[in-house]
């Protein structure tokens, strides 16, 4: 089952999975690096790593028109609840589910996380799916913190790693992160949206694969795809 992964600029993802589309962090009104309008997007499943407005973005919008079925941590999922949003399943740290298309666990995170109208949006969290044989992870928002080395264990197919810094991560802490997740494949994410995130990121392709053997690294254009197979 080949799996396909299309950045949408910052942490926004589209994962398409068995005939499902999996969308993640969709940050796409007011996104400068967007590739699409959020009309133009459908979802079976969205999923939200933490309360930001960069993160939730234009996910009760999305989840109205579409149905699709938004899953989060308790907090957020009450909030979702409250905008008339019924389609919905919490989560929390630590916890994971089984639906139709996967597995979703909910992983730690280094961050905060408050609603867009300053409602409080529990713990944020970085996401783990189970597609087939395939394990993804989806950081979040998050700094470098030593337990990546268990989320590593999974036997991860690919990583969305943030390398912006000031609010995560930045290269070197998220060259750290490759070393203790030990994915096939990293796919940076979380840079360039505002100047206060610029990086390079061919550059830290660079050091990213002379420092781990083996190591595929996947710098997208917003808007570009690739291929898990």
């Amino acid at each position: 089952m080949a799996i396909r992964i299309t950045w949408y600029g910052h942490a926004a993802f589209l994962i398409e999975s068995d005939g499902k589309r999996i969308l993640i962090d969709p940050f796409l009104s007011g996104n400068p690096m967007a590739p699409v309008k959020a009309e133009e997007v459908h979802a079976d499943v969205i999923l939200i790593t933490h309360g930001h407005a960069d993160h939730v973005g234009d996910a009760v919008d999305i989840a109205r028109r579409t149905g699709a079925l938004v899953i989060s941590n308790y907090e957020i999922i009450s909030w979702f609840q409250s905008k008339g949003i019924p389609n919905t399943h919490p989560l929390h740290i630590g916890g994971g589910r089984d639906f139709d298309f996967g597995r979703v666990k909910l992983t730690p995170a280094l961050h905060g996380s408050v609603l867009p109208d300053g409602s409080y949006g529990g713990n944020p969290a970085g996401i783990l799916l189970y597609l087939g044989k395939h394990r993804i992870y989806h950081a979040g928002d998050t700094g470098l913190f030593g337990d990546m080395k268990l989320i590593g264990a999974e036997k991860l197919d690919l990583a969305l790693l943030p390398i912006g810094d000031n609010f995560t991560m930045g290269p070197a802490d998220a060259l750290e992160a490759v070393r203790l997740l030990k994915p096939k494949v990293v796919i940076p994410m979380h840079y360039n949206t505002w100047e206060l995130i610029q990086q390079d990121p061919h550059a830290w392709a660079r050091k990213a694969k002379a420092a781990v053997k083996g190591l595929k690294v996947v710098v997208l254009e917003p808007g570009g795809s690739f291929e898990l197979k």
